[in-house]
C-alpha cells in the first residue's frame, strides 16, 4: 500500500504529466482562432456591417493579448487559481455573448458585445500564462520544444473545438459559442490543480529525448489525421455516426500523450534525480566579472580589452582568457591606473524584470517585427469567414480548421528547428523568425495577386508563418531576457499581434471591404431597379481583400530586415549562452 502511494505521489508530482495536462488545457484554450466560425454568426444574428464585426475581431484581439495581470499573479498566486480567475473570464464573456446572439437578452449596444468578448477572450491570457510558466520552469532546457508543443496545441484548438461541435451536431450555429463557453471551463477546472511547477528541474532522465519524439509523433499523427477528416468532409458527406467515431478517435490521440508519465512513473526503474540547471546558471559564472565585499563590480574596460576573438573560442579557453585579463585590471584598478564602474543593470542573457527589458533595443526590435508579421496573420485569421464567403466558399469552417490545423505545425515545427539552429550552431533563434516572415510574405502576395487556390496556399503558409512566430519568440526573449519575469515579458510580446490587427483590419481590411462591397452594390443597385437596399453589404471577388494582402505583404517584409538585426546584434550572445564558435 505504501508503494502505490509514493508511486501515486511521483506521479502527481512528475513533470511530464504537467506537461501533458497543460498540453490537454492548452487545446481548447484557443479560442480566439475560432473567430473566423463565430463572426460570420454573430454578423448574420445580430445584422452587423464588416466594420463593426472587425471592432468585435480587435476586441477579440486585445483580451488574447493584455494578459499583465495573469503574468504577474503568476508570481504571487498558484498557479490554480490563475487558470480558475481565465475560466472565470471565459464562462461568463462567452455565456453572456451567447445569450445575447440567441436572443435571450435585450439587443444590447455594440459596444457592450466588445466589453464581453474580450473579457471571455481575456481567460485565455490566463490558460496561456499558467501552463507556459509552469512548463519551462519545469523544462529550463527544452525552451523551444516546450513552447512549440504548447503553443501548437493552442492553435489546434480550433480545429479540434469545431470537430467536437460536428460530433455534437448542434441545430443552432449559435450553439457553436455556447461550446465555447462551456467547453474550456470543464476541462480547465478539471486539470488547474495538476498544472504546476513541481521542480522539473531536478528530474533530468535520459529517456527525456525519447519522450519528446514521441511527443512529436503524436503531434504530426494528429495533425496528419486532422487534415484527412477535413479533407474528407470536404469532398464527402458523412453520416452523424462515422463523425462521431472519428471524432472520438481525434479524442484518444488528443489523450495519448498520458502514456509517457504512466510508463515512466509505474513500468521504469527509479533512478536518482540528477539535476537540470537552467542555462544561465552556469554561464553566469563565465561572463560575469568578479565579486568584491559580496556586491558584483563589473569593469567597462573588460570589453574594451578583450579581443574580439575571444567569444568564439571553446568554453574552458575563453574562461582564462578573460580570468587572465581581469587578473590584470584588478592590478590596475589597485594602483588607481582604470576607474572601476559598479553594474547598473543586467546583461543580455541575465534576468530581467519587464522595465529593465523596456530599455534594450533588442526587445523593441522584436516586439516591433511582431506587431507587424504576427498582426498580419492575424488580420488574415480574423477575416478567415469573410474571405472564404468572398471567394463564394459556404462551408468556412473547413477552412477554419485547416488554419489552425497549419498553425499547430507552425508551432511545433518553429519550436523544433529553431531549437536545432541554436543547439548544433549557437546561431541566434531570431533567424527562424526570418525565415517565417519570408514565408508569409510570399503567401500575402500570391493571394494579393489573386492566383488560383490562394485560399489554401494562404490558409496552409499563413497559419505555418504566425504559428511558428508564437514558439520561436518566446523561447528567444526567455534566452536574451532571463526566466525570473518571463510571465510578463511572454504577456507584453503578445500585444504585438492585437497592435497590428487593430490598424490592419480594425481599419484597412475593414475600410476596404466595405468600400468594394458599396461599389458593387452600386452597380447591382444600377443594373436593377428591382433590387432593394441590404441591410448588411457583402463584397464578393478577391478584390475584397487583395489590397489588404498587397500592403502587408510590405510590412511582413519590412519585419524580415528588423529580425536580421536582432539576429545581427545577438551572435556573441548566443555563441556564450551555446558554447559554439561562429563561423
Amino acid at each position: 500500500m505504501t508503494e502505490i502511494r509514493e508511486k501515486l505521489t511521483s506521479f502527481y508530482n512528475n513533470r511530464w504529466l504537467v506537461f501533458v495536462a497543460s498540453m490537454w488545457v492548452q487545446s481548447c484554450s484557443g479560442i480566439g482562432y475560432l473567430w473566423g466560425s463565430l463572426s460570420p454568426v454573430i454578423k448574420t444574428n445580430m445584422g452587423y456591417n464588416q466594420r463593426q464585426i472587425a471592432l468585435l475581431g480587435v476586441a477579440k484581439d486585445l483580451g488574447d493579448a493584455i494578459g499583465f495581470l495573469g503574468g504577474s499573479l503568476c508570481e504571487v498566486l498558484p498557479i490554480w487559481m490563475v487558470l480558475f480567475i481565465g475560466v472565470v473570464q471565459n464562462f461568463v464573456g462567452y455565456g453572456l455573448v451567447w445569450l445575447i446572439v440567441i436572443r435571450a437578452l435585450p439587443n444590447l449596444p455594440l459596444w457592450v458585445l466588445c466589453i464581453l468578448i474580450f473579457v471571455g477572450t481575456n481567460g485565455e491570457t490566463y490558460f496561456n500564462t499558467g501552463a507556459l510558466v509552469s512548463c519551462v520552469q519545469n523544462f529550463p532546457k527544452s525552451r523551444g520544444p516546450i513552447v512549440g508543443i504548447l503553443k501548437g496545441f493552442a492553435g489546434l484548438s480550433g480545429a479540434i473545438l469545431t470537430q467536437i461541435y460536428a460530433m455534437i451536431n448542434f441545430r443552432d450555429q449559435a450553439s457553436l459559442i455556447f461550446m465555447v463557453a462551456v467547453g474550456p471551463t470543464i476541462v480547465i477546472t478539471a486539470l488547474m490543480f495538476i498544472v504546476r511547477p513541481v521542480g522539473g528541474h531536478r528530474q533530468i532522465r535520459s529517456s527525456d529525448g525519447t519522450s519528446f519524439m514521441i511527443t512529436y509523433s503524436i503531434c504530426l499523427v494528429l495533425a496528419a489525421y486532422m487534415l484527412a477528416l477535413l479533407i474528407l468532409q470536404d469532398f464527402v458527406t458523412l453520416s452523424q455516426n462515422l463523425v462521431t467515431i472519428l471524432t472520438t478517435f481525434l479524442i484518444v490521440l488528443v489523450l495519448l500523450p498520458i502514456t509517457i508519465p504512466v510508463l515512466l512513473v509505474f513500468f521504469s526503474k527509479p533512478k536518482p534525480p540528477v539535476e537540470e540547471r537552467p542555462l544561465l546558471d552556469s554561464e553566469k559564472q563565465e561572463t560575469s566579472n568578479s565579486t568584491q565585499d559580496g556586491n558584483e563590480v563589473i569593469f567597462s574596460e573588460v570589453e574594451d580589452e578583450k579581443a574580439s576573438d575571444v567569444d568564439l573560442l571553446p568554453s574552458s579557453e575563453r574562461r582564462k582568457r578573460i580570468a587572465h585579463l581581469q587578473a590584470k585590471l584588478f592590478q590596475a584598478a589597485a594602483e588607481g591606473a582604470v576607474r572601476v564602474k559598479r553594474r547598473k543593470g543586467p546583461r543580455r542573457g541575465e534576468d530581467f524584470t519587464l522595465l529593465q527589458a523596456l530599455v534594450k533595443a533588442d526587445f523593441w526590435l522584436i516586439f516591433i517585427s511582431l506587431v507587424l508579421a504576427s498582426g498580419s496573420g492575424l488580420t488574415v485569421i480574423d477575416n478567415l469567414g469573410q474571405m472564404c464567403q468572398s471567394l463564394g466558399y459556404t462551408n468556412t469552417h473547413i477552412f477554419v480548421s485547416m488554419i489552425s490545423i497549419w498553425n499547430f505545425l507552425g508551432r511545433i515545427a518553429g519550436g523544433y528547428f529553431s531549437e536545432n539552429i541554436i543547439r548544433y550552431y549557437a546561431y541566434p533563434r531570431p533567424v527562424a523568425m526570418a525565415v517565417v516572415q519570408i514565408i508569409m510574405a510570399i503567401a500575402l502576395f500570391y493571394y494579393a495577386m489573386a492566383l488560383p487556390g490562394a485560399i489554401y496556399v494562404v490558409c496552409v503558409l499563413i497559419g505555418l508563418g504566425y504559428g511558428a512566430h508564437w514558439a520561436i519568440v518566446p523561447a528567444a526573449v526567455s534566452e536574451l531576457f532571463g526566466l525570473k519575469s518571463f510571465g510578463a515579458l511572454y504577456n507584453f510580446l503578445t500585444l504585438a499581434s492585437p497592435a497590428g490587427s487593430l490598424i490592419f483590419s480594425g481599419v484597412i481590411a475593414s475600410g476596404i471591404y466595405d468600400y468594394e462591397a458599396k461599389k458593387q452594390h452600386t452597380i447591382l443597385v444600377l443594373g436593377n431597379a428591382h433590387v432593394e437596399e441590404a441591410k448588411t453589404l457583402a463584397c464578393h471577388g478577391s478584390i475584397c481583400y487583395s489590397l489588404t494582402c498587397g500592403i502587408m505583404t510590405g510590412l511582413c517584409a519590412i519585419a524580415v530586415v528588423l529580425s536580421l538585426i536582432v539576429v545581427h546584434r545577438t551572435k556573441r550572445v548566443y555563441a556564450q549562452l551555446y558554447g559554439k564558435p561562429q563561423s
